[in-house]
């Protein structure tokens, strides 16, 4: 391998431009038009951004009248995640239960009062406790509270795939809506608004190689109501005001299409290339301990920890070997910490303070996994070697 080229395992931070979506921007940036404009412009505009969201209705065999555009999967997930999110004429949610491994943007990015949000408990492999979301449920409702559950499809740290259809029919049991970030789920599963059951979930372009802002909030139908996040103009039916961005719109309509036609082979290389990366770690660092090992996984996620290494000392050395990893979600300014999901599962703090987060995706080849065994084979050296003089 050229001791130049780079060994990209951060997917699930931001996968790489897809060429597909890379034409759409360029294609879009080069037209002029306001997707509200009425004049011939306006309307090719307007043509283009609706294919876009035809497109990613598509994806998760939705409805195109239930996909709102957003900024990113963060705005989709606050629009969401609101007391003002119900059925047509009922009155406010007055309860927010979450997963206690979602992302930040939901454990953090919600509209309710601190005091009505509480977390769904995860077990020792990183799975939602739906016990738990049932008794919880049955009381609130006893109570006459009216609950919203948020609950992501796969874990973006540990790629557990949480069992979501449950969960909905839990929640609607209950009288409860349901909303499910899913943006790390599609290209690396099938994902069917329907066949999950939820009211909502959230999807990012960039986590499938289209471009940087934009992203969706999927209604499962109409029916429903939302507060509005950002009020203005009448763009996305009166739900989300702001100038469409075209380019980035039509891009991840590009990826999502890409995404549909090609899941069969790509989710068989990701298993394949996941299964291969699986494989080293655990020949390369016997010690080696795989978060979430007991559980369904998605196929290019694998999150590993090796008792006495660091997550910074490793990064930086994998950094330099030419192999980008991460230690977990990237939304944390920079920062290498502990993770707020190995810690709802119960993990060693000390263990879960060398935690490398390794995401592959549809660029990943074998060569890349040739790298990755080779640095690693490097790190774990060194660390025996300074246990040993310890």
């Amino acid at each position: 391998m050229d001791a130049g080229e780079r060994t990209y395992c951060d997917y699930n931070a931001t996968a790489p431009l897809r060429a597909e979506a890379a034409r759409a921007v360029v294609e879009a940036l080069a037209r002029v038009g306001n997707a509200s404009s009425i004049h011939r412009e306006g309307r090719a505009a307007r043509a283009a951004l609706e294919t876009a969201r035809s497109e990613i209705a598509a994806l998760v065999e939705a409805d195109p009248s239930g996909v709102i555009f957003t900024s990113g999967g963060s705005e989709a997930n606050a629009l969401a995640l609101s007391p003002g999110f119900r059925r047509m004429g009922e009155p406010l949610r007055d309860l927010l239960l979450v997963g206690a491994g979602e992302h930040p943007c939901v454990l953090d990015g919600h509209r309710f009062p601190a005091e009505a949000v509480e977390r769904i408990p995860l077990d020792a492999e990183g799975r939602a406790d739906l016990a738990w979301l049932a008794a919880r449920l049955a009381e609130g409702e006893r109570d006459g509270r009216r609950a919203l559950v948020s609950l992501q499809l796969a874990n973006n740290e540990t790629g557990v795939i949480q069992p979501v259809a449950e969960a909905a029919r839990i929640a609607h049991a209950h009288d409860a809506l349901i909303h499910s970030d899913a943006v790390q789920a599609p290209g690396r599963i099938a994902v069917s608004i329907r066949d999950l059951g939820v009211d909502a979930l959230t999807l990012s372009a960039h986590k499938i190689g289209g471009a940087p802002g934009a992203g969706a909030l999927v209604l499962a139908s109409e029916g429903y109501a939302l507060d509005r996040l950002i009020r203005g103009g009448g763009q996305e039916r009166g739900w989300r005001a702001g100038t469409e961005n075209v380019p980035a719109i039509v891009a991840f309509g590009a990826a999502a299409r890409a995404v549909r036609e090609g899941l069969a082979e790509e989710a068989a290389l990701l298993a394949r290339l996941g299964g291969a990366f699986e494989d080293a770690i655990r020949r390369t660092a016997p010690g080696a301990v795989v978060f979430g090992a007991g559980a369904p996984r998605l196929p290019n996620t694998i999150l590993f920890a090796v008792p006495g290494l660091k997550a910074e000392t490793a990064l930086i050395a994998f950094d330099l070997g030419g192999v980008a990893l991460s230690s977990g979600s990237a939304c944390s300014s920079g920062k290498v910490g502990r993770s707020h999901v190995l810690d709802a599962m119960g993990v060693d703090p000390g263990l879960a303070e060398g935690a490398l987060r390794l995401s592959c995706g549809y660029g990943t080849r074998e060569d890349d996994v040739i790298r990755f065994a080779s640095v690693l084979e490097d790190v774990e050296e060194r660390r025996a070697r300074r246990s040993k003089a310890a």
